[in-house]
């Protein structure tokens, strides 16, 4: 029961709403299921199967909401949450920022389902983790990784008349291989729609590369330094940057802030190379058609060779500032170049190759200033080609500075961020006078 078709969930829906007496009632329907495999030391540790199927009603009088949630279905229990979301509405406070549900909306067929992956098995999943640990094998380094595959669906429906539904399936897998001596580590993630897509041999293959490359790591002073991000590495340091809220940048909370109040809508912040943007109907990264607030999502640029071209507005910050609503990305896509990674390091008289960032804070959002750490395999470029390994440094950078000293971008490609669990599809970017501030003994 967990995936319930358009039809089953619009009945559903249909039929918790008829027990509703509230002005307002929104209900929320989402299920999942899907399975895991976890391993370390070249051997499975872990696996196991998951399903969940869960509904959460919202009743409004007046200004204030109440919320219950409930993982029955049958019609006794499905008439409790909603009275209980209602008694709960009672009690609760007016929310000053309440905006009244919307009505019946369209929205385009999403890309988001995949039937292979969705076909994904225990069986299946156990093959593809043994060709990732073949390879760590082959290379005599030990492995540990997670394997993920998950199909969902999620409904919303209103006593409005709207109606929205989304189905969707995934695959994520990760990787770190270690000599055993410690001293050498590499690390690979992929992340899809369609599984056929992930070859687990092909990425741990890399992930050992970097692992056996980065044995015998020396140090080099820090300071500033061009650089060369592997996707993975630029993921990390730029998905802080990727919330284009109007309210946060209004209300000085944002580096899209204009210093003595507004916001940067309109200007140049970064390099004309810089074009981010969000697309559901990305073929590489398929998003949901529509946001939470029952608005349609479309393609839409945020920065656009270097100029904020547009900042998201939830309907209530819309209707305060006069503008049209418009919902947060539903992905996020960056533009490249054709300069291939091999071209860069040709191109590079004295830099880093950094496979991996992590362990990333913020130091201040109104600068977006962020540090954290290389890991997983940093290089040393010198004239041109890879001289040697070198230990982890600490970095202390901004991305938005950091989109300002584009030299030259690749082929965008997918790749994920394990800290967020989210996918994008981002280029490898070669970065003049990136700061790093220190040292790090850790492999």
């Amino acid at each position: 029961m967990p995936i319930l078709s358009k039809e089953e969930a619009q009945a559903l829906l249909k039929k918790v709403l008829s027990y509703s007496k509230a002005d307002e009632c929104e209900i929320g329907l989402s299920g999942s299921e899907g399975g895991n495999i976890r391993t370390a030391l070249n051997a499975v540790s872990t696996a196991g199967d998951i399903s969940t199927l869960g509904l959460a009603v919202s009743s409004t009088f007046g200004k204030k909401t109440g919320t219950a949630t409930i993982n029955e279905f049958d019609d006794a229990s499905l008439e409790k949450v909603v009275r209980r979301s209602e008694e709960l509405a009672q009690l609760a406070p007016e929310n000053p920022e309440h905006m009244p549900p919307l009505g019946p909306q369209t929205f385009a067929e999403s890309k988001t389902y995949n039937e292979k992956t969705a076909a994904m098995t225990p069986e299946s999943r156990a093959e593809m983790v043994a060709a990732s640990l073949k390879a760590s094998k082959e290379a005599n380094l030990s492995a540990a990784g997670f394997l993920e595959n998950e199909t969902n669906f999620t409904a919303v429906m209103n006593n409005k008349g709207l109606f929205a539904y989304n189905k969707s399936a995934g695959v994520t897998f990760s990787v770190t291989t270690r000599n055993t001596a410690g001293t050498g580590s590499g690390y690979a993630a992929r992340g899809f729609t369609d599984v056929s897509k992930l070859d687990t041999y092909a990425a741990t293959k890399i992930a050992a590369q970097k692992a056996n490359g980065s044995v015998g790591a020396r140090a080099i002073e820090p300071g500033k330094y061009t650089v060369i991000l592997e996707p993975t590495a630029a993921v990390y340091m730029m998905e802080n940057m990727f919330r284009f809220d109007a309210r946060s940048a209004d209300e000085g909370r944002s580096y899209l802030s204009k210093r003595g109040g507004g916001t940067r809508l309109g200007e140049k912040l970064m390099d004309d190379k810089v074009t981010i943007y969000s697309d559901p109907f990305n073929d590489e990264l398929p998003a949901n058609t529509w946001d939470r607030d029952g608005l349609p999502q479309e393609k839409t640029y945020w920065i656009q060779n270097g100029v904020v071209k547009n900042l998201s507005y939830s309907r209530y910050w819309a209707e305060k500032k006069g503008a049209k609503p418009l919902p947060g990305p539903s992905n996020i896509i960056m533009e490249g170049g054709t300069t291939s990674l091999e071209e860069m390091i040709k191109s590079t008289e004295r830099g880093i190759l950094v496979s991996r960032l992590w362990y990333i804070r913020m130091v201040d959002p109104q600068v977006l200033a962020l540090t954290g750490l290389t890991r997983d395999g940093t290089f040393y470029i010198e004239n041109g080609k890879i001289k040697f390994p070198i230990k982890n440094m600490r970095f202390n950078e901004s991305p938005v500075i950091m989109l300002n000293n584009v030299e030259a971008l690749g082929k965008p490609e997918r790749a994920i961020s394990v800290e967020s669990y989210r996918s994008y599809v981002i280029p490898p970017m070669k970065i003049r006078d990136f700061t790093f501030s220190s040292l790090s003994d850790a492999v």
